[in-house]
């Protein structure tokens, strides 16, 4: 092949590269920053009840114990029918099933605005979980019909910030309305925070069903020379060499139960944070639903420069079990100092801070793990049992705080019980996956 040649070739592979990165951003832009906004949304809406029980407890008549079931109670509808919705999405197109699951569960948050007993919020919270089941799962699906696998990775991190984006607006937020509007149309201080922060949930389910596209091919804001270039991109990333794993094949595998029981721990700290924050806050001396709310969105901020240096630092060394382990007894630590400073403010928020921003970047650095444990062919199903084993944590988590804090008075004993949870967790990690089982499959 002459010189001339081969820089004629190098040249029309630049721009074909030129080409499918512009196409690309142009898809990128019309789609990520809805599913963004619907998935800040979508967390905001799990835990505004964290900040409405500072109010609705008293005219519900809503014991801890009963709140702890309500909060768990969503992820038990949330699994259930994790699955099946986003089977239904497979049949009948994104568009239709992330639009609806927007509407339903904006329509289940103003609805809970209305409870009057303890039941009846305990069922508005399963409804909740029913109605949102598969919104991450599907979002995360319908970026496969869009981008090569190349791109998904950063697409996906940058999804998976706006749960820290949603911590960070929430508390600020919920304090700010549960304040200004008290008493607006006669309605509660927290009965208008369920629907203020509800109607963007279904007006972003409208709104998508003119915007979201099912397919590039269908996509009327491409041209045909776009949708032949993600389409070519699509198909040149498809691969079927690795073999389909089977289920029965990861039920047999004994380190999806260990990772399982890990993410257990995990995400006992950091769902117990999310939930029983504004009510630690407030054991602290403080009243004030602003300067809780403000105070609330502090481990989030900690956990975001946490997540960005350990996840940093966990790549350049190649290391993950003692980057999760020690993050997670950083937060232990923290969760069992935060008794002996009772009545110490700035330590006692510190230690809070510290602690549930150590628990949240567990959670992302612990998704490292799984993909270097398992084979390429159980891969897919061994993560999703992983997922199933440590959701079980949001249920059983809620209700054992919520009877800690109802049978003690005190949230101390619950924390320091989390605390364990987590120690146990980190020693389970370090004893059951050793390096070995990881460096087999490192990149």
């Amino acid at each position: 092949m002459t010189q001339s040649a081969e820089h004629f070739m190098t040249a029309a592979t630049d721009h074909r590269r030129e080409e499918a990165g512009a196409v690309f951003r142009k898809a990128l832009w019309r789609l990520l920053p809805f599913l963004f906004l619907g998935y800040v949304i979508n967390t905001i809406d799990r835990a505004n009840v964290a900040f409405a029980k500072l109010r609705m407890a008293e005219d519900i008549a809503l014991s801890d114990a009963a709140y702890g079931l309500g909060a768990g109670i969503f992820y038990l509808g949330y699994i259930l029918f994790e699955v099946p919705s986003n089977m239904v999405m497979q049949r009948v197109g994104a568009r239709a099933t992330l639009t609806r699951i927007m509407v339903l569960w904006g329509l289940v948050t103003v609805a809970t605005a209305f409870v009057t007993t303890p039941n009846q919020l305990i069922i508005a919270r399963f409804c909740l979980g029913v109605a949102e089941a598969g919104f991450f799962p599907g979002v995360i699906l319908y970026l496969t019909y869009w981008f090569p696998a190349t791109l998904r990775a950063r697409i996906t991190a940058v999804l998976l910030m706006a749960a820290m984006t949603a911590g960070m607006v929430s508390g600020p937020l919920a304090g700010w309305i549960m304040t200004h509007f008290h008493d607006w149309m006669g309605l509660r201080d927290w009965q208008v925070l369920f629907i203020v922060e509800g109607v963007p949930a279904i007006l972003m389910g409208v709104f998508g069903w003119f915007w979201l596209t099912d397919r590039p091919s269908e996509a009327r804001w491409l041209n045909e020379r776009e949708k032949r270039v993600i389409s070519a991109a699509l198909a040149a990333g498809t691969t079927t060499d690795a073999p389909h794993g089977r289920l029965r094949d990861v039920l047999r595998e004994p380190r999806v139960y260990i990772a399982g029981l890990v993410f257990f721990c995990i995400y006992s700290g950091s769902n117990t944070v999310s939930y029983w924050m504004p009510t630690l806050i407030r054991g602290f001396g403080l009243e004030d639903l602003k300067t809780i709310g403000l105070i609330s969105s502090l481990p989030y901020i900690c956990a975001v420069i946490g997540m960005y240096l350990l996840a940093r630092s966990s790549d350049r060394h190649l290391e993950r079990r003692w980057h999760v382990a020690l993050t997670m007894l950083a937060s232990a630590a923290c969760f069992l100092l935060l008794g002996p400073a009772q009545g110490h403010l700035t330590l006692s928020v510190v230690l809070m801070s510290v602690g549930a921003a150590a628990a949240l970047s567990a959670v992302a650095l612990f998704w490292a793990i799984p993909p270097a444990l398992l084979n390429p062919s159980t891969a897919a199903i061994g993560i999703a049992a992983i997922s199933c084993i440590g959701g079980l944590a949001g249920v059983i988590s809620q209700v054992v705080v919520g009877a800690i804090k109802t049978a003690t008075g005190s949230l101390y004993p619950a924390f320091d019980v989390i605390a364990i949870t987590l120690a146990v967790g980190a020693l389970l990690l370090l004893v059951g996956i050793r390096a070995t089982h990881l460096a087999d499959r490192r990149h």
